[in-house]
């Protein structure tokens, strides 16, 4: 009997039917056409490329921009048993070129790749030889300037194209604006292409926008509400690692998870919460694209997100099983400034980059019109010090002037040096008294970073040697030294980058040529922060509503779920007694403000006060002299 896309889903995934535009999609691969499918998180965007190739003949090559989702979804097909191939970073050329004879003659059905393998002249010569059936661009949005994450080595994504013109092509995304989704579409060359848009609106998802004087109460106050299975997202190494600690003393089990852990490590890691043996995850951004954890009741964010995008991806990790799910984002008083301050104030501008490349060229001794396609070996920070430069604006300008091509940097340009004292502190002042060389630069260290003593700290060596009135070098010297001596943990990897110049000096002229890029891409992340500052502050309109409008999807009926429903939706007057009725009976055990009854409530804020104003009038409560109600007595 003929397959079918039915009999391949059951017979690999199990399922007898298709979700959504799922079999759409398929049916429009398996007639040959290019296709556009913008589907929400969650919506299966793998199956529809992961099918049809199973239908034909021949290998479908999948492009894809994070090595962990490749290994993934490599792994997935596998254990479903399906032969398929990662072509991933930090292997031979001899492994590339076995492998990729193992996609010619082997009976592969998939070859996963990164963009910036396709730059490589072996990888294209070997596809252009193979019997591929699809050409299939996840995370698609990564090929837009003006999508998030965007990869300029994805652009390289139409050479696929010229590889095996009369192959179809499938673009897949689940966060695409209609500026983004036509960029795609002109970017991948995409011939009279079929655009299917699932709905992203999500009936089972609730999102909610909490205001806190207190974060980390909050927080624990919601993963001791029950069991579930949740994502804590944050914007810092460190951060996490402080708030899994946190979760931890509470009794709430809790792991930590960012770009800095051990590939080991984070295998491990993922796989206890996977497994459910540890609850929640605190992870910076990076986290959950391509996990398959359908479970996940509660994704939190602590800090502010930097776009719509961004969050609503993020967010939409949440009850991909279809049970009620929440997607809650911590506010305080002080996040606002915090976003501008990390996004916008470093944002360098046209004039900033023509002064950083001038200076850059100067700090070589680059001769105008001259081009010296040497690697110059390059300290940051010794190049920021010398010319007084804030050290955001430079690494942001200088990979700003990578991306375009003015200069090549080495892998290496973010690493850093971190420390994390590990004796007590009664050890440390005594190898203080011992050692009073080291211990000058060890109590600049001490001064200079808090947290030492709880958390690997990134450090900034150059700024320690400055304040101690040493040499840097004498510095590394200390720190290894220290850590021999078992008072301090350390890190270093060569900070140095490696810097080519790839075009003649030409000063400005060199910079104007791309200068309308820079001056849009400023204004599109201004955008993108304002975008997600106006869906804070609006509390008159659904949030489900607000979040569908920015994607241009229009929905009547509000979410009534959300915060901003809950608050506009008058209370019965049964609901406003019980919680008079819980109100009393927190106040009867002790004096509460205001903001510790919103917290241990759960319940908007204005209701809570006007509430509390109610109970003053009845005389049923009196405030302290601290602001604090209690019962009257």
């Amino acid at each position: 009997m003929k397959e079918t896309p039915e009999s391949i889903l059951e017979k690999y995934w199990g399922f007898s039917s298709f979700k959504g535009s799922q079999k759409q999609i398929i049916g429009s691969i398996l007639r040959g056409k290019d296709v556009l499918a913008l589907l929400p998180t969650g919506g299966g965007k793998s199956v529809c490329y992961q099918v049809p190739p199973l239908m034909t003949e021949g290998i479908c090559v999948v492009v894809s921009p994070l090595i962990a989702l490749i290994r993934d979804q490599v792994s997935q097909l596998k254990a479903r048993g399906i032969k398929a191939v990662a072509l991933t970073g930090g292997i031979s050329f001899e492994e590339t070129n076995t492998l990729l004879d193992n996609c010619l003659y082997g009976g592969y059905k998939f070859l996963y790749l990164s963009p910036e393998r396709l730059q490589q002249e072996i990888v294209q010569d070997r596809i252009g030889q193979m019997n591929v059936t699809l050409i299939a661009i996840d995370e698609a949005h990564c090929i837009s300037q003006w999508g998030i994450d965007f990869r300029p080595a994805y652009l390289k994504c139409a050479d696929l194209r010229s590889l095996h013109p009369e192959v179809p092509c499938i673009a897949v995304t689940a966060t695409a604006t209609e500026r983004v989704a036509q960029d795609i579409l002109a970017n991948l060359e995409l011939r009279s292409p079929v655009l299917i848009r699932d709905s992203f609106y999500r009936e089972n998802l609730i999102y909610k926008v909490s205001y806190q004087e207190n974060k980390n109460q909050r927080l624990i106050q919601m993963c001791q509400v029950d069991a579930a299975s949740s994502i804590v997202y944050v914007r810092s190494r460190r951060k996490s690692e402080e708030l899994a600690s946190l979760l931890n003393q509470k009794g709430i089990s809790a792991l930590h998870f960012h770009g800095g852990i051990a590939r080991e490590e984070k295998e491990k890691k993922l796989q206890q919460w996977l497994g459910n043996n540890k609850r929640i995850m605190v992870a910076t951004s990076a986290f959950g694209m391509g996990i398959d954890k359908p479970d996940v009741a509660r994704v939190i964010h602590y800090e502010m997100p930097e776009s719509i995008e961004n969050y609503f991806q993020e967010a939409g990790r949440a009850g991909r099983n279809g049970a009620k799910a929440e997607a809650v984002l911590l506010i305080s008083k002080n996040d606002e400034q915090r976003l501008l301050n990390q996004f916008i104030k470093v944002l360098p501008d046209v004039a900033f980059i023509k002064l950083l490349y001038n200076k850059l060229n100067n700090y070589f001794q680059i001769p105008y019109g001259s081009l010296d396609e040497e690697n110059f070996s390059f300290n940051f920070n010794d190049f920021c010090d010398t010319y007084q430069l804030n050290s955001a604006l430079v690494y942001n300008g200088m990979r700003l002037l990578d991306q375009h091509s003015v200069i090549a940097l080495s892998q290496n340009f973010s690493n850093k040096t971190s420390v994390q004292f590990l004796a007590s502190k009664n050890a440390i002042f005594s190898y203080f008294e011992h050692h009073p060389k080291e211990a000058h630069i060890l109590q600049v260290l001490l001064r200079t970073y808090g947290g030492v003593f709880e958390f690997d700290t990134k450090i900034n060596t150059l700024l320690i040697a400055k304040k101690s009135e040493v040499a840097e070098s004498t510095v590394f010297t200390t720190l290894k030294k220290a850590e021999m001596d078992g008072i301090i943990a350390y890190k270093h990897e060569k900070q140095d980058m490696e810097l080519t110049f790839l075009v003649p000096r030409e000063d400005d002229r060199t910079i104007n040529v791309f200068a309308h890029k820079i001056r849009d891409l400023n204004q599109l992340k201004i955008d993108n922060v304002n975008a997600i500052l106006k869906y804070v502050k609006n509390r008159k309109e659904c949030r489900t509503r607000q979040l569908l409008s920015y994607f241009g999807e229009k929905n009547e009926s509000a979410c009534g779920n959300c915060d901003v429903c809950l608050h506009n939706t008058p209370k019965s007057s049964k609901d406003l007694k019980t919680l008079d009725s819980d109100i009393l009976a927190l106040l009867q055990k002790q004096a509460v403000s205001s903001q510790g009854l919103v917290e241990s409530l759960g319940q908007e804020r204005d209701i809570i006060l006007k509430e509390l104003q109610f109970l003053l009038e009845e005389g049923k409560i009196t405030i302290t002299p601290n602001n604090e109600y209690k019962v009257h007595k």
